[in-house]
């Protein structure tokens, strides 16, 4: 039995896709289907149950799973090794982000890195917070980005940059002429929110109740695109890392306002899983995010 089928049965249930996991490793959902079945009748159990329109995994499928993962995990940490007792910057690197980084802060990284290291295969995969962690301790990702880092079990972080959090409005706002403001003015004022299970809406919670303010909040959201468009469309405010606005204010359809405080800045930091060799490309995008953003500073 190859490791391959191992892989393809993991990403099947990952996706919950047949045609996902054919995409994943280029090759044709029939053989996909082939795959799974040369298991079920290699070890006498049915690991999916199919339907007509979806597929469920059975207990003994689970129980696969677990098995699969792992022999998944030492196939690559092999690899891993081997490649860095080469010291070779190549291979994958998947990498897990939280949407506001990926989306506004990532890109010209991205650019640079595939630039400078073409033989490594990078991969961006876009998620919420606790995705992130999940997916580094699951070996989904080798390398996480997140904002206000954890250092959980089984996780280790370290800090990269920091962000400037700043108010935002549309133009025409009360506040919006203001060169800066402090967190007093907040109050009362109309606001969009984060989703409370998100990081940094959990810091700026902490910094409004710390300065007693209380802002009347319209909606929430679990992403900055639609924190952004939500304070266009409802004549609102919101706090926001600054580098993920800079688009909008050079349009003119947001503007920002520095927020008075020391302790207005969102620190980013890179969590992996804890004990993980640490390959030549992971050290180098590592290196390259802590320098340029060092170097900005």
């Amino acid at each position: 039995m190859h490791v391959e089928t191992f892989k393809i049965f993991c990403d099947v249930i990952e996706t919950a896709s047949f045609s996902q996991a054919a995409e994943r490793n280029g090759i044709t959902q029939s053989a996909v289907s082939q795959q799974i079945r040369a298991l079920e009748e290699r070890y006498h159990v049915a690991l999916i149950e199919r339907g007509r329109r979806n597929f469920s995994i059975t207990p003994e499928g689970e129980a696969f799973l677990g098995a699969a993962r792992e022999i998944v995990e030492v196939y690559r940490d092999i690899e891993s090794r081997l490649t860095l007792m080469r010291d070779v910057v190549a291979g994958e690197l998947p990498v897990a982000t939280v949407y506001s980084i990926g989306f506004h802060e990532l890109p010209p990284y991205l650019t640079k890195f595939r630039e400078k290291f073409p033989e490594v295969e990078l991969s961006v995969h876009y998620r919420r917070a606790n995705q992130v962690y999940a997916d580094v301790l699951e070996n989904r990702a080798s390398l996480g980005l997140v904002a206000y880092p954890l250092a959980r079990k089984g996780i280790e972080v370290e800090p990269v940059w920091r962000d400037r959090l700043v108010l935002i409005c549309p133009p025409g706002h009360t506040l919006s002429r203001r060169k800066s403001v402090s967190l007093a003015a907040l109050d009362d004022q109309r606001f969009i929110s984060f989703e409370p299970d998100l990081p940094t809406r959990k810091a700026i919670d902490e910094m409004l109740r710390e300065a007693s303010v209380k802002v009347r909040e319209v909606v929430e959201f679990d992403n900055i695109e639609t924190v952004k468009r939500g304070v266009e469309i409802e004549n609102a405010v919101s706090i926001v890392p600054s580098e993920a606005v800079q688009d909008e204010v050079r349009r003119g359809t947001l503007c920002q306002v520095i927020i008075e405080g020391r302790d207005m800045w969102r620190p980013v930091g890179v969590v992996r899983r804890r004990g993980k060799a640490l390959t030549p490309a992971m050290r180098e995008f590592i290196a390259l995010l802590r320098g340029e953003r060092a170097a900005e500073n």
